[in-house]
């Protein structure tokens, strides 16, 4: 193998510039204006942000080695082993659920209106799930891992989390009526917002965005959803629009007068990818191990993060009605989060 060429292919699939130069080297610029092409001008803004906040961290000397090591060494590790995954999951869900639709929205501004809320839905659906069922989390919590918030954690995933979110976002898509060609754009904008919005305060430290905040969700709300304080646990679910956040009551604006602290609960190993990516399996399997009957194994599959079969539950319900309590104080706003408490 031609080292020089596979890296070099590495590098354009980084920074997502390969279909880019394919359409220069045509020359045919109108390709822009479909699906494909506004993929292709999407795709490399993110990459030159991150590496200009990971520089400009060096340069100011807050240059934190645990920050980005985790989520950059999982994005290698996934890109060996599950970027084919995506595609055959999504083209499966829209074979098997279309045909249940019982109209289609295409490509026209009330058609992306509808699909993006009914996206949002989907894509509330499933994040609210991977928070809420210990084996999800499981999936999930490799994401919220990271200790700080910047651009590397959006690659901070488990490879087989892709495949369970596009079955459940395609699924409800199809269903719902959001033809193939019209999801495919919400796709593509709705994953790079929800790059931008990993964005670190080393580059944009006040992450509201202005009097956006108040119709979309922002960085600022989505530093308030990777927070492992009490009272930010397990909200701001959606991506974009706030809409179904606002329905099931779990918005939440960030507050001034408490610093968010990133992270799971329990202590992960530093510089550990091994422990990111797989140690919530390790803590899940001890404990369907350890549990009395078959019952309670199953249990804690599909309970939340922190629910026992003995009653002593940690989940984040139980640690925000303690907060809640009379005698709690605003202080312990770091009580057990999302993340599995030991």
């Amino acid at each position: 193998m031609d080292m020089v060429g596979w890296v070099y292919d590495q590098l354009l699939g980084f920074f997502g510039l390969g279909p880019l130069l394919e359409l220069a080297a045509k020359g045919d610029y109108r390709a822009l204006l479909t699906v494909d092409g506004f993929s292709a001008l999407l795709n490399p803004l993110l990459p030159p942000l991150l590496l200009f906040e990971l520089l400009r961290s060096v340069a100011v000397k807050t240059f934190n080695r645990e920050h980005y090591q985790v989520p950059l060494l999982v994005m290698v590790l996934n890109r060996f082993i599950g970027n084919f995954i995506t595609i055959a999951m999504v083209g499966l869900c829209i074979g098997l659920f279309q045909r249940f639709a019982l109209f289609q929205a295409g490509l026209t501004w009330y058609g992306l209106l509808y699909g993006y809320v009914a996206w949002e839905f989907s894509h509330f659906v499933y994040h609210f799930l991977a928070h809420k069922v210990r084996l999800l989390w499981c999936l999930h919590s490799t994401h919220h891992a990271p200790v700080a918030m910047n651009l590397s954690v959006n690659y901070s995933h488990i490879f087989l989390e892709g495949a369970y979110a596009d079955f459940v976002r395609t699924s409800i898509c199809m269903v719902l009526g959001v033809s193939p060609p019209l999801l495919i754009l919400i796709m593509i904008i709705d994953g790079f917002w929800g790059s931008f919005i990993h964005v670190g305060e080393n580059v944009l430290k006040n992450g509201r965005l202005g009097v956006l905040n108040r119709f979309i969700l922002t960085p600022s709300h989505h530093r308030v959803h990777h927070a492992r304080n009490v009272v930010y646990m397990d909200t701001n679910f959606c991506n974009l629009l706030p809409i179904w956040d606002r329905v099931f009551g779990t918005y939440v604006e960030e507050r001034d007068d408490i610093e968010i602290e990133y992270g799971i609960t329990r202590p992960v190993k530093r510089y550990s990818v091994l422990d990111a990516y797989l140690g919530e399996f390790y803590l899940l399997g001890k404990d369907v191990w350890n549990a009395p009957g078959f019952g309670n194994k199953l249990l804690y599959l599909v309970m939340p993060p922190g629910w026992s079969h003995d009653g002593q539950h940690k989940t984040a319900k139980v640690a925000k009605q303690a907060l809640l309590q009379p005698e709690a104080r605003l202080a312990d706003t770091t009580l057990p989060s999302h993340g599995y408490h030991r």
